[in-house]
C-alpha cells in the first residue's frame, strides 16, 4: 500500500471515529429533540401559525434559548415565503441548515497554537463543571500531536484541586508547577511561565480558581494574572477558555455572559455533552455570545475531548433522515 493511500485510510478512519464519538456523544439531545420535532412534522404537514409555535417551543425546550429561537425562527418563516414550502417535511433540510450556519458563524474554532513561541492557555470557569478535567484531557491531546506541555496549578483555593491537576499530570505524563494551597494563583503562573520558558516548552496551560460568590475578588484575581502574563509575553494569554457544563443548559449562558465581562475569553468548552437532552445550549451560547465553541467533551475517557465541528454536531443531532432529505433536496 503506497504512502498516500496509507494517509488516506487513516484519515478517513480518524473521521469515522470522531463522527461516531458525536453521533453516541449527543444521543440523548438527538433522542429528545429530533423525535419531537419527527412528531410535529407528521402531526401538522403544512406549515402555518400554529406550527412554527409548536417548533418554537421545541427548540426553546432544547435549551436552544429564546433569542436565538426567535432569530431562527424569523429566518425559516423567510426561507418558507421566499421558497413557496408548504409540506413541512421540507423544512428539515433547512432547520439542519440554519443552525450549522448560527454555530460556524464568523469565528475560527481552532486553538491558537503556534510554533517557535510559548503558547499559554489559560482556562477559566465555576467549579464543578469539569475544568481540571478538561485541561488534563487538552494536556494528553497537545502531547499526543507531539508539543511539549506544561501545567501551571492555578486554583489555589478549591480543596483538592492542586492534588487534582497533579494527578492528571501523571496520567498525562506532564511536569505540573503547583505551589502550597491558598498562594497566591499569579505567582504560580509566574514561576511556570519562567518554567516554560527555560526548557522551551511548546504550551502552558493554566488553571484559575472558579468563584463567582464575590464577581469583584474574580476580576481582581484575573485582572492580576493577566498583568503577570503579559509583563512576561506581552501578547499572551493566547487564548482563554471558558468551560461551560452542558447539563446546567441557561445557567451556562448566564456563566458565559459573566466570564465575558471578567476576561477576554477567546472560546467555549462545553463539557458533559453526553449527560443532557439539551445540547441546543451550544447554538444559544455560540449565537448569543459570538464566542466560537473550540472543545466539545463527550464522555469521560481521556480522548472524549472533541474539536468541535458545527457539520458533525448538526449530523449528529439530526442523522440520516434529516440528511437524506438534504441530499434529496440538493442534489450533487
Amino acid at each position: 500500500m503506497s504512502f498516500f493511500k496509507k494517509l488516506k485510510e487513516s484519515i478517513s478512519n480518524k473521521t469515522a471515529e470522531v463522527t461516531s464519538k458525536f453521533k453516541d456523544g449527543l444521543s440523548k439531545t438527538r433522542d429528545s429533540f429530533v423525535d419531537k420535532v419527527e412528531e410535529l412534522i407528521l402531526r401538522k404537514k403544512k406549515i402555518d401559525e400554529e406550527f412554527y409555535e409548536d417548533l418554537e417551543e421545541i427548540l426553546i425546550g432544547a435549551d436552544v434559548g429564546v433569542n436565538t429561537v426567535l432569530e431562527l425562527i424569523e429566518e425559516l418563516r423567510k426561507e418558507v415565503k421566499q421558497k413557496k414550502i408548504e409540506d413541512a417535511n421540507d423544512l428539515k433540510p433547512i432547520l439542519s441548515e440554519k443552525i450549522t450556519e448560527l454555530l460556524e458563524g464568523e469565528n475560527n474554532n481552532s486553538l491558537n497554537i503556534q510554533s517557535g513561541r510559548l503558547n499559554i492557555i489559560l482556562f477559566v470557569g465555576v467549579n464543578g463543571v469539569g475544568k481540571t478535567t478538561t485541561i488534563g484531557k487538552l494536556a494528553h491531546k497537545l502531547k499526543s500531536e507531539g508539543k511539549q506541555v506544561l501545567l501551571a496549578a492555578g486554583d489555589t483555593f478549591r480543596a483538592g484541586a492542586i492534588e487534582q491537576l497533579e494527578v492528571w499530570g501523571e496520567r498525562v505524563g506532564v511536569e505540573v508547577v503547583k505551589h502550597q494551597a491558598g498562594a497566591d494563583p499569579a505567582a504560580v503562573i509566574y514561576d511556570a511561565i519562567q518554567s516554560a520558558k527555560s526548557k522551551n516548552t511548546e504550551v502552558l496551560i493554566c488553571d484559575t480558581a472558579g468563584r463567582l460568590h464575590n464577581k469583584v475578588n474574580l476580576m481582581n484575581e484575573l485582572n492580576k494574572i493577566f498583568r503577570v502574563i503579559q509583563k512576561e509575553i506581552p501578547d499572551a494569554p493566547h487564548e482563554v477558555l471558558l468551560v461551560l457544563d452542558a447539563t446546567t443548559g441557561q445557567n451556562a449562558l448566564q456563566q458565559a455572559k459573566l466570564f465575558k465581562e471578567t476576561s477576554d475569553v477567546t472560546g467555549i468548552v462545553l463539557t458533559k455533552l453526553d449527560g443532557t437532552a439539551k445540547g441546543g445550549i451550544v447554538v444559544a451560547i455560540r449565537n448569543e455570545m459570538n464566542i466560537p465553541v473550540k472543545f466539545v467533551g463527550l464522555g469521560e475517557k481521556m480522548d472524549d475531548l472533541q474539536e468541535f465541528d458545527a457539520n458533525q454536531f448538526v449530523n449528529a443531532i439530526f442523522g440520516q433522515g434529516f440528511l437524506e432529505e438534504e441530499t434529496e433536496a440538493n442534489p450533487s
